[in-house]
């Protein structure tokens, strides 16, 4: 199955004012799209640290649910490379948009369930059994997500800014962050402990299938882009594109899953794992944590795109390692103003964190994304992005938990962080800057 005739000469012959209509659509599509699909993904991030423990892993003691808890966390990172191969094939066989449109109806469905799923004190050993399912289904749609929602926005536009389109998909993880984190910040704020845990937290999985409405209404008006549509024309698409992409192309898959691991592994440690660690100390709640997240996230609304216009005009390369090697010197600062220091300053050192974050997350979608050719961008992009997600993000508030067990001090998950940043530096110097090369190889190729 490939892209029907009429919608390939649309989408390759498109005037200029059509085009310029399509760019702002598929950068509004890309960037309310993962809105939707992260705003899912936060909220769980979020209920595994203040509800899952005692609610679905009654029976264990504090550090043990936590880890229980963790583990369906990381669950859902594993799955991700999985939902990168599948939709990576049919982003790369059928299109990004109708791709698209199918993983934000498998994550909107799958969070609104967990909304309804009863705790293991009403249904035992199922509850847990179908919250790791669901789970695996959100971490399917999220890894089929990313990449082609980068790919609408940067293979329409104009290619001496495709650093600052391909952001815009970006954006959608601060915005799903702030609609996650600020929704539990709201009701954990204003309902009491009890009712909170008992069906307050659910209200924002619900409210998911609203947004996957409007997200739907968007996706349905954007055409294909003209970058896929020309390979179309040419006959240039591939009939197992992973498997062709794996073949030739796994050092890229690679490089771009290694230069992630600064980028989402702190993240996960920023934004999910303080919220157990500063709750230790009596005299910080949980909603003084989420708030200082929430002004971070918005501060990151702001700083990707920035980070990303820089990208276009200095290097990608030059952006990222520097977004890097900031990661890497708060690493024992931040720790050490989390465990000593008072309110204001871990306030302070949450956002200066995400600062961090941003410098990278901005210019990586672009960086990653114009390292694969067009019919096999789709799965290559997808497959380098959530590869990381396995050894990074998933496990790292796992790992931070069992570290600070194991050895008693923070300072272990400094390290942890510092040598993430090792391996993120030694991949980015090995992949090639293709900030200001023409990545349109199918108009490349026909010259």
């Amino acid at each position: 199955m490939t892209l029907g005739d009429n919608e390939v000469t649309q989408s390759v012959q498109a005037s200029s004012g059509d085009r310029r209509v399509q760019v702002r659509r598929a950068a509004l599509a890309g960037s309310i799209g993962t809105t939707i699909e992260w705003y899912d993904f936060f909220l769980y991030n979020t209920a595994a640290a203040l509800v899952f423990p005692h609610l679905f892993f009654p029976a264990s003691s504090a550090y043990a649910g936590v880890m229980q808890s963790f583990a369906t966390y990381a669950v859902g990172f594993a799955a991700r490379p999985v939902g990168a191969a599948i939709f990576g094939h049919w982003g790369d066989r059928l299109g990004r948009k109708a791709t698209l449109i199918v993983t934000l109806l498998l994550m909107g469905v799958s969070s609104a369930i967990v909304g309804l799923l009863p705790g293991a004190a009403t249904i035992g050993i199922a509850a847990p059994l179908i919250l790791v399912l669901l789970r695996l289904v959100q971490g399917i749609a999220i890894g089929g997500e990313w990449s082609g929602s980068v790919l609408l926005a940067m293979e329409w536009g104009d290619q001496r800014r495709r650093g600052l389109l391909a952001s815009f998909a970006q954006v959608g993880v601060p915005v799903g962050l702030v609609l996650g984190t600020g929704g539990m910040t709201l009701l954990s704020a204003t309902l009491s402990p009890e009712a909170f845990s008992s069906w307050g937290w659910r209200i924002p999985f619900l409210l998911s299938l609203v947004l996957v409405a409007i997200g739907l209404v968007i996706r349905l008006r954007i055409m294909e882009t003209p970058m896929f549509a020309a390979a179309v024309a040419a006959k240039r698409t591939s009939k197992a594109p992973v498997k062709d992409v794996v073949r030739h192309h796994w050092r890229e898959i690679l490089l771009s899953a290694g230069l992630r691991f600064s980028e989402q592994m702190p993240f996960y440690l920023f934004t999910s794992y303080v919220l157990v660690y500063v709750v230790q100390r009596p005299e910080f709640s949980k909603t003084f944590v989420l708030n200082a997240v929430l002004v971070g996230a918005a501060a990151e609304l702001l700083l990707i795109p920035l980070f990303s216009q820089f990208s276009d005009r200095i290097g990608r390369k030059r952006v990222y390692l520097t977004g890097s090697l900031l990661t890497g010197v708060i690493a024992f600062p931040y720790f050490t103003v989390l465990t000593h220091s008072g309110h204001a300053m871990i306030f302070l050192a949450i956002i200066v964190s995400l600062v961090a974050h941003s410098m990278q997350y901005g210019p990586q979608a672009a960086l990653i994304g114009e390292s694969f050719p067009t019919h096999l961008r789709y799965g290559g992009a997808g497959l380098g992005y959530q590869l990381a997600s396995v050894f990074a993000g998933g496990p790292a508030p796992l790992l931070a938990t069992w570290l600070l067990h194991a050895t008693g001090t923070p300072y272990s998950i400094s390290i942890y962080i510092v040598a993430s940043v090792v391996v993120t530096a030694v991949c980015v110097i090995a992949l090639p800057d293709r900030s200001k090369a023409d990545i349109d190889d199918v108009r490349v190729y026909a010259r």
